[in-house]
């Protein structure tokens, strides 16, 4: 059977990286953002205990059960197929202590396909490319995780979170989770465990009680921009799930006698209005001359009580987010992979965009740092042109990009969306995250759509066994 290894240094104790591996939302962090899995269930890594996954997309995803073994407590674990796509499947986590500060992170894969052994000639062909990039990807989460986990460590704290079914929500759970922090979602409907808590800006219906048990608030929820058509209805839930939303939370940790120390409410560099090349920072007074900037705006306003109310107040700015599963790059990456991608516009309007990663560093950067209140950009240090966006992933997909699409024919297609998604510039610098000290991890563009695409210039190589 082919066996493949796939080794990684690390600056951190080997207890510390079975810790991270052994914590809810580990698997989530690991599963690469352009594969089609779902976590159906999940017991444990503890001998016996089951992962349920689902792969593929519905209704013919297949399912996928592993079960785990030979696990050594702060050492490894592994797990085996029992039902799935290959043949046989075996896979051992193993970490191994270098020094009191640094690990090697090893994964052992045996496997055969389908058909074995007349298909196991095919195996480099068929399955290693992919296994390559997908380790790759894990160890590069890995190693971003622990490291942001480091310098800034969850000392037991509490973070309530809303929106956590969307892109940036599902990823910031997962990404607490493995980092200590004991995290409460925010669910509209009556909480059913320890570890939701009911609210619903439809009904005004919050259980403050339940916040008052947190440390911190990071607000993340609101109607989806991307997903159709900008109807005078889908404007109206746009703004009202974000300023009603908003204003229900903040009045709720302004009645309590003992709130939590900051309260993180998402907002966007929309808030700035288009600015052609002009730079703009925290400093620059936004502007509601669109909807997207009277929505901002209203959207910061209803932070209002709880800034009121002595609680250490964020609007988080934030830019583009580059992810491979969701927003701007889930619609622009098939295009040039297929070799339809064009540049919107002249091309020449500004991006202000922030690998996926690097927004959930900033978010917890943001609620450690006690000096960092008010407005906040969350975008990658230099922004750059639409041209420039394209071209790299052309360059990533070895895809021509020299076509540019008519305004007139994206206002055809998209209507009001379009000026705000495509052709409008705001050319945001994070001034305030860098006077801070925080650190990217993805701040060069063509780092970042790699990572986030698993389109790496030097592929993980593993070690054939």
């Amino acid at each position: 059977m082919p066996t493949l290894r796939f080794p990684s240094v690390l600056d951190v104790s080997a207890q510390a990286l079975y810790d991270w591996h052994a914590r809810p939302g580990a698997f989530e962090r690991l599963t690469p953002p352009w594969a089609p899995v779902q976590l159906a269930a999940f017991e444990g890594i503890q001998d016996g205990e089951r992962a349920v996954i689902r792969l593929g997309y519905e209704p013919l995803a297949l399912t996928w059960i592993a079960e785990h073994h030979s696990h050594i407590a702060g050492r490894q674990f592994c797990d085996r197929q029992v039902q799935g796509p290959f043949k046989e499947w075996s896979h051992t986590h193993r970490f191994e202590p270098i020094s009191n500060t640094r690990s090697r992170l090893i994964d052992d894969i045996t496997y055969d396909l389908p058909l074995a052994p007349l298909s196991t000639a095919l195996a480099p062909y068929l399955a290693e490319p992919e296994l390559r990039r997908q380790f790759a990807y894990r160890h590069r989460i890995t190693r971003h995780d622990l490291d942001v986990h480091n310098r800034y460590p969850a000392s037991n704290k509490t973070v309530a979170v809303s929106g956590s079914s969307g892109l940036v929500g599902r990823a910031l759970v997962a990404f607490l989770r493995t980092g200590g922090y004991t995290v409460r979602r925010l669910v509209r409907r009556p909480a059913t465990r320890p570890d939701e808590i009911t609210w619903n800006p439809s009904t005004s219906q919050v259980d403050a009680e339940a916040l008052a048990s947190v440390d911190a608030v990071v607000h993340l929820a609101g109607e989806n921009v991307f997903a159709a058509r900008w109807t005078d209805a889908k404007k109206a839930r746009i703004f009202d799930s974000r300023a009603r939303g908003t204003r229900l939370l903040a009045d709720a940790l302004a009645s309590l006698d003992n709130p939590p120390d900051v309260f993180i409410s998402a907002s966007a560099v929309g808030a700035y209005g288009d600015r052609g090349d002009a730079p703009v920072t925290e400093d620059d007074t936004p502007r509601t001359t669109d909807f997207l900037g009277e929505v901002c705006a209203a959207w910061e306003r209803a932070t209002a009580p709880a800034e009121s109310a002595g609680i250490r107040t964020v609007q988080l700015r934030i830019g583009v987010v580059l992810a491979a599963n969701g927003g701007a790059l889930q619609v622009l990456s098939p295009l040039v992979q297929a070799g339809l991608g064009g540049t919107p516009g002249r091309g020449t309007a500004f991006v202000p965009w922030i690998a996926l990663d690097d927004l959930l560093g900033s978010i917890v950067h943001t609620l450690h740092d006690n000096t960092l209140a008010g407005p906040v950009n969350a975008t990658a240090p230099e922004p750059v042109r639409m041209r420039t966006l394209v071209d790299t992933l052309g360059t990533i997909f070895s895809r021509p990009t020299p076509w540019r699409i008519p305004e007139v024919l994206i206002r055809t297609v998209s209507g009001e969306a379009a000026d705000a998604m495509a052709l409008k510039s705001i050319r945001a610098r994070p001034a305030r995250l860098t006077e801070h000290g925080f650190t990217w991890t993805f701040g060069e563009l063509s780092a970042a759509l790699r990572h986030a695409l698993g389109r790496t210039l030097r592929p993980h190589q593993p070690q054939r066994m």
